[in-house]
C-alpha cells in the first residue's frame, strides 16, 4: 500500500494541520499518463504543498492510499485532527458514496482537487459523488490546484 506522510512535522505544530488526501493511482503521478497529469510526482506535490502551507501559516499532513476504507478512516480522523481537508479522491470521486458520507460528517472546509479538467475527459468523469459535500472544487489547473486549495482552506478558517 503506497502511503506518504508528514504526520510527524504536522504534530509538532500546536495548530491542527490541513489533511491533504490523495486517492488511488496518484502514487503513480509522473509515470502514469503524463500527457494528462504531467511529469510532476506525488513527492514533488507534497513538497510544494508543505512549502505553500508554511507560507500561509499552516501545516500540511499529506497522505495517499489506493484503498477507499483508509481514505474514509482519514476523513473520520480529520473531524478532530484537522482544520481542513484537501481531497483528490481520484477515481473514487466518481463512485464513492462512502467518501461522500464521511465528508458530509465534517464541519471543516473541504476542497476537492483534480489535476486534469475532468469535463474534457470521458463522460463518466463528469459527475462527482463528493462535490456536493465539498466547500469548493478546483479542476484542470494542474498541480497548482493544491496551492489554490490551501489558500481556499485558509480563507475559510
Amino acid at each position: 500500500m503506497a502511503k506518504s506522510s508528514t504526520r510527524a512535522s504536522a504534530q509538532k505544530s500546536s495548530a491542527k494541520p490541513v489533511f491533504v488526501l490523495n486517492g488511488p493511482n496518484l502514487n503513480l503521478l509522473g509515470q502514469r499518463e503524463p500527457e494528462i497529469y504531467g511529469r510532476t510526482t506525488l513527492a514533488d506535490i507534497e513538497k510544494q504543498v508543505r512549502a505553500k502551507a508554511k507560507a500561509l501559516g499552516l501545516t500540511a499532513d499529506c497522505r495517499q492510499s489506493n484503498h477507499e476504507g483508509e481514505l474514509v478512516d482519514w476523513i473520520h480522523e480529520a473531524r478532530e485532527g484537522a482544520c481542513g481537508v484537501i481531497l483528490n479522491a481520484g477515481a473514487y470521486s466518481h463512485t464513492s458514496i462512502a467518501i461522500h458520507d464521511a465528508l458530509a460528517a465534517l464541519d471543516i472546509p473541504v476542497i476537492e482537487v483534480h489535476i486534469s479538467n475532468v469535463y474534457k475527459r470521458e463522460s463518466f468523469r463528469h459527475h462527482s459523488t463528493i462535490s456536493s459535500v465539498a466547500t469548493g472544487v478546483i479542476c484542470g489547473l494542474g498541480t497548482i490546484g493544491y496551492d489554490l486549495a490551501l489558500e481556499a482552506v485558509k480563507s475559510k478558517l
